[in-house]
């Protein structure tokens, strides 16, 4: 029970939800839980990188929509450089290349500053939280950008092979991120890291290279999860991705990973996303308000924690 109890919730709120609304279970309404949980679990899957590591990373919200605006405004208006008199145009590709190099590089000043100054994770991801919501104003202007053209569009909207893009972007990052985690040095690195940082040290693991990388592809992934949001949307929103790092912790935690580090796995965060997912649209059809939401959400929060908590003690 205790090892399949995300499992066991996910079929709970299923069966609840397609009893309470005949609108729940039909395939367009399957696809759209796909396509919303899509994005959530690139930040989740970056989310639990950090937490197996013992870390936390509240920016993930603000890189995402940091870097979201971030290739819109280099596809829409291209890049002026004022003293060479010169004005940069960009393609689809280059200006998504450039979001996830911002992405990544945010990451990696995260990753900076809580292993070469020792600040606390939770307080240096709170910093830059704050710093790139500033910048998103500044690089936007308080303005959304919008009209980015249907290339860019398919990105978030488009279907290959019948199933939405957002849903294979997804998928082959689940894949690659599961197979680091399971089948290599670095993801054993991660697990010694969170479980026992002075053993793992003393056994000759770097722990800040660790925890720097983890930092690295937490960023990244936020970056594709901006490019998702923003080409789904044709939009780049000054206020996208506000609370998207509470769902991204949530789906973590509720898949068993220990915010204490050592503990979770990528098919427990995908478990823990769709039970998001489902929550966030059975709600939505239900009538529920969307402030509910967010009270369930945090309830949810705390109930897995106890619960995790609980667990550990028992062992």
């Amino acid at each position: 029970m205790s090892r399949y109890q995300s499992l066991i919730i996910l079929g709970g709120l299923f069966v609840i939800f397609a009893i309470l609304s005949n609108r729940f279970v039909t395939p367009g309404n399957l696809w759209t839980i796909l396509r919303q949980s899509s994005v959530n679990l690139c930040l989740a899957i970056g989310m639990t990188y950090v937490i197996l590591t013992g870390g936390i990373d509240l920016s993930v919200g603000s890189v995402l929509g940091f870097t979201g605006a971030v290739a819109a405004k280099l596809l829409k208006y291209g890049l002026s450089l004022t003293a060479f008199g010169v004005v940069l145009q960009f393609g689809v590709l280059g200006a998504s290349i450039i979001a996830l190099i911002v992405g990544l590089a945010i990451g990696l000043l995260n990753g900076l500053i809580i292993t070469v100054f020792s600040v606390p994770p939770f307080v240096a991801t709170l910093g830059t939280m704050t710093a790139v919501r500033g910048f998103i104003m500044l690089w936007t202007k308080g303005y959304p950008i919008t009209k980015l053209g249907e290339t860019f569009n398919f990105i978030g909207s488009g279907w290959i092979l019948g199933v939405p893009t957002p849903v294979w972007i997804a998928a082959v990052i689940t894949v690659v991120a599961s197979v680091f985690l399971r089948f290599t040095r670095f993801g054993r690195y991660v697990y010694a890291v969170g479980g026992n940082e002075r053993a793992a040290v003393l056994s000759g693991v770097n722990a800040k290279r660790t925890k720097l990388i983890t930092y690295m592809i937490s960023g990244f992934l936020a970056a594709v999860a901006g490019l998702i949001v923003t080409a789904r949307l044709d939009s780049a929103q000054p206020n996208a991705g506000l609370m998207y790092e509470l769902d991204a912790i949530a789906a973590a935690v509720i898949g068993g990973a220990s915010l204490s580090g050592g503990k979770g796995t990528i098919e427990g965060t995908i478990i823990g996303t769709l039970i998001i997912g489902v929550l966030n649209n059975g709600l939505v059809l239900t009538g529920v308000s969307p402030f509910w939401q967010q009270v369930a959400k945090g309830f949810i929060i705390i109930a897995a924690v106890i619960a995790e908590r609980i667990g550990k003690g028992r062992e």
